[in-house]
């Protein structure tokens, strides 16, 4: 959950107007309000960690019909995923509290702007920052995809920017799940939700929805980042779903300078007003995303930068990293470094003490044993764990030299930034290693087995 406020401790403790406290939670101030609920920043004095809480208003639960009310299944639909989703691109749900008179959430706190913030004409982001945030959140629902869920509105007000201490957009998140549809629950869901400048002509009528439907309304929200104007836009709801269902979106070539063809041809997919007709999952529309990056069809503001979605999408491929799932490949990201090295740089020199292991990324190395090459290494491949995994100082002296036959982009590691990460990321790198030490030991045994041989 976000405000569109700075830090909170520049921000006096509750009103009188507000609660001292929800639960065991201590109200700080007011961060908005919905139809139905009102959302308050809260301080979970046991942890001294700041949340966001989501409560619903008493009124709510009563009026129109009783207890089943649609804020009622609103709150049950977001109080069905409490700690259910774990991504670093989606709010996490911390907890659900079904109290009678004013059931809440508590929800992780998320500082700084929606992504409604840049779609005005005067506060535009760059095009490769848009398809950036764009992957992520690709990347994200599809994480929940995968939990059996479909978010249902996505808009600019439910993509929540993450801001770095000079105010400039490092991240994204993807909230506000109480027009989720649970594919897993056999409760009774509300239809015919959502934001109506977002939702495809499927949802609209109030049919059957699948992730292709989430993939217009994120359509949609890229094309308002990038032109600074929704797809469609009418003085009146029936005038605005007709344009959704028979009219298609002006073309952003012409709407922005620097928009590609390919970057519109995405959008424009994305759009598409049968489902058949847009990207069949959200892995396909991610990588084209992704692609408009790598291959440099869009205005990049820094050339020789290596992308988040680059980094994601290289260490997909990799057989180091082919047991990791979404959530540690994202810790991978932004814990690793990332480096490139050009051609005959020495990785590693033989007697070099170390404790630095390199994940080859892109290009090759070769291997040097007193002066003779005896191996070339590509990607996924990894060197320095030896000397990274040896329990003595002696150890740790590398036993040969490598120098990067290839321009070569590896991914690297030290003791002290591979303990930063979770342990169930740490656990995967524990497996990955065992399977080069096994790997190496099987190719030893055949060399002796076998001295003939060229391995």
């Amino acid at each position: 959950m976000v405000t569109d406020s700075g830090p909170s401790s520049s921000i006096p403790a509750a009103h009188a107007d507000l609660p001292t406290y929800i639960g065991k939670y201590r109200v700080l101030r007011r961060l908005g309000e919905g139809a139905t609920s009102d959302v308050f920043l809260g301080l979970d004095e046991f942890k001294a960690k700041e949340v966001a809480i989501k409560r619903v208003r008493a009124w709510a639960l009563t009026s129109r019909g009783g207890p089943d009310t649609q804020a009622n299944r609103f709150y049950a639909a977001e109080a069905a995923l409490a700690g259910r989703l774990q991504h670093p691109n989606v709010v996490q749900i911390l907890d659900a509290v079904p109290e009678q008179d004013a059931p809440y959430l508590v929800m992780e706190y998320v500082p700084g702007l929606t992504l409604k913030s840049f779609c005005r004409s005067d506060r535009l982001l760059p095009l490769d920052q848009i398809v950036e945030l764009g992957f992520k959140c690709a990347m994200a629902l599809d994480y929940v995809f995968r939990q059996g869920v479909i978010h249902r509105d996505v808009k600019p007000a439910n993509l929540l920017a993450v801001l770095d201490a000079q105010g400039q957009v490092t991240d994204v998140k993807v909230s506000d799940f109480g027009s989720a549809l649970n594919l897993r629950s056999d409760a009774t869901q509300v239809h015919r939700v959502g934001s109506l400048a977002y939702m495809p002509p499927e949802q609209i009528e109030g049919g059957d929805v699948d992730c292709r439907a989430d993939i217009y309304a994120l359509g949609a929200v890229l094309y308002h980042l990038v032109a600074g104007r929704a797809p469609f836009d009418a003085p009146s709801q029936m005038a605005l779903m007709h344009q959704i269902y028979h009219q298609a979106p002006p073309s952003l070539v012409g709407l922005r300078g620097g928009v590609t063809v390919e970057l519109d041809a995405v959008i424009q997919r994305a759009l598409a007003k049968q489902p058949a007709d847009r990207y069949p999952d959200w892995d396909s529309f991610g990588r084209a995303l992704s692609e408009l990056v790598a291959r440099q069809l869009v205005p990049l503001a820094r050339l020789y930068e290596v992308k988040d979605s680059e980094r994601f999408n290289l260490l997909r491929e990799l057989e180091f990293f082919a047991d990791f799932g979404d959530v540690e490949l994202w810790e991978v990201v932004h814990r690793a470094r990332w480096r490139r090295f050009p051609l005959e740089h020495a990785l590693y020199k033989r007697g070099q003490e170390g404790n630095t292991f390199h994940i080859i990324a892109q290009g090759e190395v070769e291997v040097f044993r007193d002066g003779a090459k005896v191996a070339t290494l590509g990607a996924g491949t990894s060197v320095g764990e030896m000397a990274y995994l040896a329990p003595n100082p002696d150890l740790r002296r590398h036993s040969t030299d490598i120098k990067v036959s290839e321009i070569c982009t590896t991914i690297s590691f030290t003791p002290e930034s591979l303990g930063l990460l979770s342990p169930e990321c740490q656990h995967r790198f524990d497996r990955a290693f065992i399977q080069v030490l096994v790997r190496r030991l099987h190719a030893a045994h055949e060399t002796i087995a076998h001295p003939r041989r060229i391995l």
